[in-house]
């Protein structure tokens, strides 16, 4: 959390303790995404994977659901 009023301090030339007596969570919200997509950026000038995600097909995603379907039923019964 302190990291957090650092960095906003920093990004607008503000003391940690002005941040802490005048921010509230939208700064911080703020400070978030814009972190997170200077990041990205980053990543993406030096060629670096932005996104990870999973291809799944059709049927891998129906037997992902078979098996949590079965398994809160199972959880459900032994705690009946």
């Amino acid at each position: 959390m302190l990291l957090m009023f650092d960095t906003i301090a920093k990004r607008y030339g503000k003391l940690p303790s002005e941040v802490l007596r005048t921010a509230d969570s939208f700064d911080i919200m703020i400070m978030d995404v814009a972190l997170t997509y200077e990041k990205y950026q980053s990543d993406k000038a030096h060629g670096r994977p932005t996104v990870k995600t999973e291809d799944f097909s059709q049927d891998e995603l129906k037997s992902i659901m078979e098996k949590s379907k079965s398994g809160r039923k199972s959880r459900q019964q032994t705690s009946t």
